[in-house]
Formats: C-alpha cells, structure tokens, sequence
C-alpha cells in the first residue's frame, strides 16, 4: 500500500476545486483509495510526464480531473496538483 503526502498546494487546490462540487469529492476518494491499493491500476491511467514536468507523474480521476505527484520513493508518494487538464498542466 502506497503512503500518500499532501503538498501544501495541493491542500489548497483540493479545498478550491471541491468546494462547491461533493461529486467530485467523492470521486477523488475513490480514485485516492484506488491508487493507495495500486498506482498503475489500469482505470486510473498513471503515467509519467515529460518535459519540464519530466519528475512527475499523473493519474485520472475522472475524464477531466486529473492528479499531479512525484514518487518519493516505492511506497511513498507526494501529491502536488489536482484539477482539469488545463489547470495543472
């Protein structure tokens, strides 16, 4: 099982986008349960990105939502973004 950190932008990325929308809410708490059991589970289509954001990663929350983290090492992780394509990337 994978340790999940919060980064203090993604706090505050989290609190905004979800503010006024409890679906989504409950889908990034799904797709967080789903990634802390297995990362590259197919449904969240994890990958790494490249670029100037080459030392991160991405997976799906849903069609629009995406989540932005960085391996800290095998079995910890740091989330750093969480919006729509546009928005993090």
């Amino acid at each position: 099982m994978i340790e999940i950190f919060w980064d203090n932008h993604f706090k505050k990325a989290y609190k905004k986008r979800t503010q006024n929308t409890p679906y989504l809410k409950r889908k990034l708490a799904i797709a967080i349960l789903k990634f802390e059991k297995n990362p590259f589970e197919k449904s969240l289509n994890t990958h790494k990105l490249s670029g100037s954001m080459s030392e991160y990663w991405s997976f799906k929350v849903d069609y629009n939502c995406r989540i932005i983290f960085k391996f800290i090492d095998e079995s910890k992780v740091i989330f750093y973004d969480v919006g729509t394509h546009d928005q993090v990337y």
